[in-house]
This record gives structure tokens, C-alpha cells and sequence, in this order.
């Protein structure tokens, strides 16, 4: 056999096996819900196996491939693949201290509004680059912030605005960009749980600046790690592309060279005239690139995207509908007038004067086997990376402080995050559950309250 009859036939049998494996595993009981998780299968196996076959062990053909199909989708010019959402956060904050940006670009001691109910690594950038977190309360329902709490937190100090879209569920971008426009504001959007959102017809991501993705296995694609920057500003996308890429100056990909034609023509910085643009830094970078392999499993992921939304769209219409006789005890999430929904997770709140608790209930749910999780860091200023640490803060209005003069004062300035750490907790809705999943999901929760009213 030729080399490429071989390669070929190690595809069709890898396909074979990944069949196989599907068909053992259709029939087996299914004794835990969880709240995430991946659907792979044939596709991104053969993809896999095929990068394997080239031997080329960083971003190559199938990376570039899945950028060019990631940007063509969410209908944005450039897309930069990164190791995860986390990195793609920081380097899409990162890129905004660029000296490249002139007077536009973020100082230390500036100030970013964000959020306390949500994941750390939508506020640890803001630090990590020296400057400080404004936090503004989120609303219950649709658990974004509270967009009308907005401009009583701007001082003259604020220059961005960072906020995760929760879950699934769009914060308000028409009020959000307005006040952007009106204070001269960056705005990122980080949408690593909420692919597939849309804001009338807009992709989650694309509104803002500079827009965020993760592809974790819990997300709505996975490559296993790895996320996702874009942007529609090519200065951005070079700025993002020098910091993923060691700071380098050069946006050659690997592999290539002197694609500007001017390798050894340059002068930059206090370097002599010529120098090597491959190897001239104008920023202190990072290296956060991925690999095919990663990229090969996103690219079979990607074609996938619209059905796996779908199955998440109808997964949270039958939780909606089979819940709804409950919320005389349940706060039902409630999505954002003008947007879309991806849908994450589906999140429950327990209201103040139910007869149990969002403990109880959690507790009774996974001995029953259903998969639940938190709000991430309920409430970010609590948790110990804030409140055992030095890092500077203001909470809407109030003056600057550092965490450890918090207390319990401070914290009621944020009563919809409060809530949403002591009442709230959902469960999956991701394509790996089905609607009769969700039906049993129903069953056990009208089973706890029946258990717990005497009903």
C-alpha cells in the first residue's frame, strides 16, 4: 500500500472503533445527570489521528483552518486560537496596555468594571496588570449585572468594562456599548459560556472589542484545554497575536518566514538597524498557543456547534416548562429581553421564605443523581484569592480599598451577588443530557419539595 493508502485505512479503522465504543455504550443505564460535558465521537478522533500523521507538533493546517471557520462563523475578521478561556481573558485584557495603543491604552491604576458572581479568571487579569476592580451587582433572574448600577461606579479612572454573559444568557449590550460610547470605554466581552448567544442576530463576543471562548469539555465545543480571542480591529488582532505569541513582533506563523518582506529591514526599539524581526519583542508576552491536536478536535467540534445549541435550547425549554408549578418556592432563570440564549447550565434560585434551603436541595440532588454546581465564586470578594489578599478595589461609588478592610458591611453594597452565593445552583443542560434527562431532573426536584412541604 501507498503511504496515503496506509494513512486512510488507520483513519477508516479508527472510525470503526469509535463506532463500536458508541454502540456499546447506547445501551448502558445512565445513573448520574451531570451538569456538563462533552459529545465527541468519530469525527474528532479521525481529525485527531490525522494531525497525529502529519507529525507536526504545534498549530499547522487544522489551526489555521479553525480560526479561518471560527471567524466565518461568528461573522468576525480575525479569530487566534489560545490554551484555554482563562488565557484568552488575559490576553484579550493584556492587549489593551499595549504601548501600540497610544493615550487608548490601559494604565496601571486604572479602573475596569466588573462583577463578583462569575468566574476568577474574568477579574484576575484586571489585577494581574495592575489595576482595579469595580464591582457592580448583578440582577437575579438573569444573573448578569445590573446594567442601570453602571455609571454611578465610573469615576474619571475607569477605562474598561470586563463581564462574562452568564451562562448563556446576554447581559443588556445595547445599554452596555451606549455607556461605553458615552465614556470612551473598552468593552470585552467574555463570552466562554456563551457561544451561540445572540444579541438581535449578534454573536455573543462580536458586540464589544474584543471577544472571549473557552472550549474546555464543560463548554458548548471542546478542543479538551483551549479557548478562543476575537476581533474585528486588526490593530487588536496584532496586539493579541505579539502577547500570545512570546511578544514577538513578528506575525509569521511557525514555520514561516519573513512573510512582511522586511525581516532583516527593520528598526525597532534600541535594536541595530536589520535586526531579525522574527526574534524583535515589543511586548512582555506570553506563549499560549495550542496544538493541532487541539485544533483538530475543534474543527470536527465546530461543524457540530448549531445541533449541540439546539439540543441545549431544548433541553432548558422542558426544564422551563416542567418546573413551572414550582415557583412559588424557585426563581426560573429569565432571559434577557433581545437576546438568545446558548444555555450553559440552567439556573435555579431557592427564594428567601421557602421552607429549605439551596443546600438541602443540592444535597438531596446528587444523592439522587443529579449533577449540580455553583455560580462559580458566588461571591468573588469572599472567597480567599480576595479576601486574605492586598489587591485594590472599589464596590459601585465607594472610595478605593484593599480586600482585607472588607466586611460584612461592604459585602450588603452587592445584594443581588449575596443572594445568588447563599440561594443559587443550577444544573446541565449541555448536549450530552436529553430531554428525559431532564424530566428526571424534574421528578427529582418536585420529589424534594413534596418531601420537604408535606405535600
Amino acid at each position: 500500500m501507498s503511504k496515503e493508502e496506509i494513512r486512510q485505512k488507520i483513519l477508516s479503522l479508527a472510525g470503526d472503533y469509535m463506532t463500536a465504543v458508541e454502540q456499546e455504550n447506547a445501551g448502558k443505564e445512565k445513573k448520574y445527570i451531570p451538569a456538563s460535558g462533552k459529545n465527541i465521537g468519530v469525527e474528532e478522533l479521525v481529525n485527531m489521528l490525522d494531525a497525529s500523521l502529519d507529525m507536526w507538533l504545534t498549530a499547522g493546517r487544522f489551526n489555521d483552518k479553525f480560526e479561518k471557520n471560527f471567524a466565518q462563523k461568528l461573522g468576525v475578521k480575525y479569530a487566534l486560537t489560545t490554551n484555554s478561556g482563562s488565557s484568552a481573558n488575559l490576553l484579550a485584557f493584556s492587549a489593551l496596555t499595549s504601548h501600540k495603543l497610544k493615550d487608548r491604552a490601559l494604565q496601571k491604576g486604572d479602573e475596569v468594571i466588573a462583577v463578583a458572581a462569575g468566574f476568577p479568571t474574568t477579574i484576575n487579569p484586571i489585577i494581574q496588570n495592575g489595576m482595579i476592580p469595580v464591582f457592580v451587582d448583578c440582577e437575579v433572574g438573569t444573573y448578569n449585572i445590573d446594567a442601570g448600577k453602571i455609571e454611578e461606579a465610573i469615576s474619571p479612572k475607569t477605562k474598561a468594562i470586563f463581564l462574562a454573559h452568564t451562562l448563556g444568557n446576554m447581559y443588556d449590550m445595547d445599554k452596555i456599548m451606549d455607556i461605553a460610547d458615552k465614556h470612551h470605554l473598552w468593552v470585552i466581552e467574555d463570552s466562554c459560556d456563551a457561544l451561540g448567544a445572540q444579541w438581535k442576530g449578534k454573536y455573543a463576543g462580536t458586540i464589544g472589542h474584543i471577544g472571549t471562548y473557552s472550549f474546555y469539555p464543560a463548554h458548548h465545543i471542546t478542543m479538551g484545554e483551549g479557548g478562543a480571542v476575537i476581533t474585528n480591529d486588526p490593530l487588536l488582532h496584532r496586539i493579541i497575536l505579539s502577547f500570545r505569541d512570546w511578544g514577538r513582533d513578528c506575525w509569521c506563523k511557525p514555520g514561516c518566514d519573513d512573510t512582511c518582506h522586511n525581516r532583516f529591514k527593520m528598526k525597532l526599539g534600541n535594536l541595530p538597524e536589520g535586526y531579525d524581526h522574527k526574534y524583535t519583542y515589543s511586548h512582555i508576552g506570553y506563549n499560549l498557543k495550542i496544538t493541532d491536536w487541539q485544533a483538530a478536535i475543534a474543527l470536527a467540534q465546530l461543524s457540530k456547534l448549531d445541533r449541540f445549541l439546539e439540543m441545549r435550547r431544548q433541553n432548558a425549554e422542558t426544564l422551563l416548562h416542567e418546573l413551572d408549578d414550582l415557583q412559588q418556592y424557585l426563581i426560573l432563570p429569565r432571559i434577557t429581553p433581545n437576546c438568545t440564549p446558548s444555555w450553559f447550565g440552567f439556573l435555579i434560585s431557592v427564594k428567601e421564605d421557602a421552607p429549605f434551603s439551596k443546600q438541602e436541595m443540592v444535597t438531596y440532588l446528587e444523592a439522587n443523581g443529579i449533577g449540580t454546581r455553583q455560580l462559580f465564586a458566588g461571591n468573588i470578594l469572599r472567597q480567599p484569592m480576595i479576601a486574605e489578599s492586598d489587591v485594590k478595589l472599589r464596590i459601585g461609588s465607594s472610595p478605593i480599598m484593599k480586600a482585607k478592610q472588607l466586611d460584612e458591611s461592604c459585602y450588603a453594597r452587592l445584594p443581588g451577588t449575596e443572594f445568588i452565593m447563599n440561594n443559587t445552583f443550577w444544573v446541565g443542560v449541555a448536549q450530552n443530557n436529553t430531554p428525559e434527562d431532564m424530566k428526571r431532573t424534574s421528578q427529582v426536584i418536585h420529589q424534594f419539595i413534596r418531601i420537604k412541604t408535606n405535600a
